[in-house]
This record gives C-alpha cells, sequence and structure tokens, in this order.
C-alpha cells in the first residue's frame, strides 16, 4: 500500500536550502597582533633589520635640523657685520681720466648726515714708484724695506672698518685737516720694521717722507687686508702723490642692522647730487638668500648620505621579509588550509614590514632630534628643527617598510597550500 505524502510531509533534507561557506576575513586588529608577534619573535634580527631605516630617518632629521641651525647661525654673524656695509665705488663718470676722484673732500660728512649711518669714509691704494718703498729710517738699509702697501684713507674708514688698537689711536678729523703726516700700521707690519712701541714716537719713511706712528692696529672685523697696510690721511696722500690713478677710490660705509639697502640707495645722491651716476653702490645679499644658499650646499651632501641609509634599511628589511616567507613556508601552508586567502598573508607579511619600518621612523626620528640638540648644545647654538619634518620622518619611515615589504608579501601569497604544507 502505497502512501501519498503531502507536500507538508516532504523529506526534510529536500527542504532544506544547502548553506554557503563563509568566507575568512582578517580584520585590522588581527593583522596588527599578527605583525607584533612576527617583530617580537626574533628581537635581535628585527631590530638589525630596522637598523638601516633607523640611519635613514635619523640622518634626513639631523640634516634639516643642523642646516637650519647653521643657517641661522651664519644668518645672525651675517647681521652683526656683513648685513651693515654698504660700499660705494668711484665709477669716474663718462670719462675718469677728467676726473680721477669724484668723491667730494667732504665725503664723509654727506654719507654720516644719512639716517641708519654708524661710520663712513673714502679709501685708495696709493701708487707708489718703483724707488719708493716703506722703510724705518731715511737712509736704505738693506733688509730695512717692507712690502708693505700704502692707504690713503679718510678718518672714517677705520671707525667703519671697527679695529681694536694694540696701542695708539685712529687719525681724526684734525690730522685730516691740517694734511698732517702721520700713519697708522698693523701689528704684523709694526713688527717687521721693529717699531715695539710707541712712546718714542717712531716714524716711517715712504720714500723720502716721514710719517709719525700714532697707532698700532692688532686685529680689524672689516677689511682684513688693512692690517698689511700703512694707512696715510687721505688729503695728505692727495697733497704728496695725487689723488688715485690705477685703482679708484671706493667708500666704506657702515651702518645700523636694517638700513644697508636704503642707504646703498641713498648714498650716491647723497655724495654728489647732480651726477649720482659717477657712483655705483653695492649692498650686502638679504640675510633670507644667503640662508638659501647655505641651506642649499649643506644640505644635499647629507640629504644624499640619508637617501642611501634608507636605500639600505629598505633592502634589508626586504631582505629579512624575504628569508622569513621562506622559513615559515609551512606556517603559510597551515594557515592556507584553514581558510586564510592569498590577500591575508600578503597583508600579514605586508604588516609586519611596515611595523619594521614605522619602528624604525619612530627610533631614527628621536635620535635625529637628539643629534641635533646635543650638537647645538656643544656648539651653544640655538637648536633649529622644522616641526614638518620632525612629523613627516616616522611616516618616511612606514613607506620603507610598506615598500620593502611588497615583493616578500607577493611571494607569500603566491606559495601554493599543498606545496608548503610538505615542507
Amino acid at each position: 500500500m502505497n502512501e501519498t505524502l503531502s507536500p507538508n510531509q516532504a523529506p526534510e533534507a529536500g527542504r532544506r536550502r544547502p548553506r554557503r561557506s563563509r568566507r575568512s576575513s582578517l580584520s585590522v586588529r588581527d593583522a596588527v597582533s599578527e605583525a607584533l608577534a612576527g617583530v617580537l619573535q626574533r628581537p635581535a634580527r628585527s631590530a638589525l633589520t630596522a637598523l638601516g631605516t633607523v640611519l635613514g630617518v635619523g640622518s634626513f632629521i639631523a640634516v634639516i635640523g643642523l642646516t637650519g641651525t647653521a643657517a641661522s647661525q651664519i644668518d645672525s654673524r651675517f647681521n652683526e657685520l656683513t648685513a651693515t656695509e654698504v660700499s660705494v665705488k668711484d665709477m669716474g663718470g663718462p670719462d675718469p681720466s677728467r676726473i680721477p676722484l669724484a668723491f667730494p673732500a667732504d665725503a664723509d660728512a654727506r654719507i654720516g648726515r644719512l639716517n641708519g649711518v654708524t661710520a663712513a669714509g673714502v679709501y685708495w691704494k696709493v701708487r707708489l714708484d718703483r724707488s719708493q718703498s716703506v722703510r724705518s729710517s731715511p737712509s736704505h738699509t738693506r733688509g730695512d724695506d717692507t712690502q708693505a702697501q700704502v692707504v690713503a684713507s679718510s678718518p672714517g674708514v677705520l671707525q667703519a672698518a671697527r679695529p681694536s688698537f694694540a696701542q695708539g689711536r685712529v687719525f681724526d678729523a684734525f690730522h685730516e685737516r691740517r694734511h698732517e703726516k702721520v700713519a697708522v700700521i698693523g701689528a704684523t707690519t709694526a713688527a717687521r720694521l721693529g717699531i715695539t712701541t710707541l712712546q718714542t714716537r717712531p716714524a716711517v719713511f715712504i720714500g723720502d717722507t716721514a710719517f709719525t706712528v700714532i697707532g698700532i692696529i692688532d686685529d680689524i672685523e672689516r677689511k682684513p687686508e688693512l692690517l698689511m697696510s700703512v694707512l696715510v690721511p687721505r688729503s695728505t696722500a692727495e697733497h704728496i702723490w695725487g689723488p688715485p690713478t690705477d685703482e679708484r677710490a671706493t667708500m666704506l660705509i657702515a651702518t645700523r642692522l636694517g638700513a644697508a639697502q636704503q642707504i646703498a640707495d641713498e648714498a650716491p645722491t647723497a655724495l654728489r647730487p647732480e651726477h649720482p651716476e659717477y657712483f655705483r653702490a653695492l649692498s650686502p645679499p638679504t640675510p633670507k638668500a644667503l640662508r638659501s644658499a647655505v641651506g642649499s650646499d649643506l644640505g644635499q651632501l647629507f640629504l644624499l648620505l640619508a637617501g642611501v641609509c634608507l636605500v639600505i634599511g629598505t633592502v634589508g628589511i626586504a631582505n629579512t621579509t624575504l628569508v622569513a616567507v621562506m622559513e615559515r613556508t609551512g606556517e603559510i601552508g597551515l594557515r592556507r588550509a584553514l581558510g586564510a586567502r592569498g590577500i591575508h598573508i600578503t597583508t600579514q607579511f605586508l604588516s609586519e614590514s611596515t611595523a619594521l619600518g614605522l619602528l624604525g621612523g619612530l627610533v631614527g626620528t628621536s635620535l635625529g632630534t637628539v643629534t641635533v640638540v646635543a650638537v647645538s648644545a656643544l656648539r651653544q647654538w640655538t637648536p633649529v628643527i622644522d616641526p614638518l619634518a620632525v612629523a613627516s620622518a616616522p611616516a618616511l619611515g612606514l613607506a620603507t617598510g610598506l615598500l620593502a615589504g611588497i615583493y616578500p608579501a607577493w611571494r607569500a601569497a603566491r606559495i601554493p597550500p599543498a606545496e608548503a604544507l610538505r615542507r
């Protein structure tokens, strides 16, 4: 007897739908845990692997910081001397032979009236005949001559050059006005001439003319070539040897900070309002331009070194990760057998290499910062560190690790599960 089954009494197996297999997934938390476990599994090897990244990132931070610090120090020294110095060249007008000296007699006073000028003076090298030389005695004694250059200068030159005197003083407007035959010499020239003291009122002979030495310069901040010269008043030089011939005169102007560019613009007109084109004023470059040049010169070489260290670090991480793939082939096969997909294996090894790069970036950033501070403390500088560079340095290490792990992770994902389990 055959019984007819109602639809409600259909076999249970016929009524059940087949379940879809749930695809395995890897969360961010699991990836981070796996990465930390892989890094801490062999801490010594991980530390050595990250060393290249540490050196690269540390060099990057140290280069940026030390370059900025050095440029800042050079900027401050630049401001102290060079940024307060203006030179005015005598161009001589359309016919220099007719106007051998374009600077007026009261050039120092004219420039001194400009706001921002602290001192100013005109000077030029005196051309002497072959028979004339600088001596310490009127007679030509063998070995008594010196090759010192004679420089005609107004009193403002030595004030603008900021000399320090071992003995004596600088000649002034009184000597200039009366055409006094006095001289100021450098310590080296004094030693060659055998002049050790001014108490005996020594004299130097330029040709047959005696000049009383009233000052011996021990050091000078501007125009160090004046240390090897014999300086005489401008009016006296013009009276004896005439105006300059071979070399045009120059005016040295010392200014206050921030006034150099303005003085350079005003000086030609102040000297000769009717012919300002007779002069060419040279102002110092801006501190910003100098700092940029210094930063570029110092930074290029050391940034190249930092780049080499980063390449070495990248190769080191890639090599270590590749070795880890070969050592953990059985583990990869087991994970694949348990449902891990190729993307999960790739993510796992990329996470480990990225963690190594990030660790190297953080340590390198710290070491680079400490290096900048330590060097600045030893040199008594003010450390200058770019916050953007410090913030981006760990990301640079992370990118290095990520780049280094791409090939090993791809290689790991391509290993067949069955072959991996047999190893």
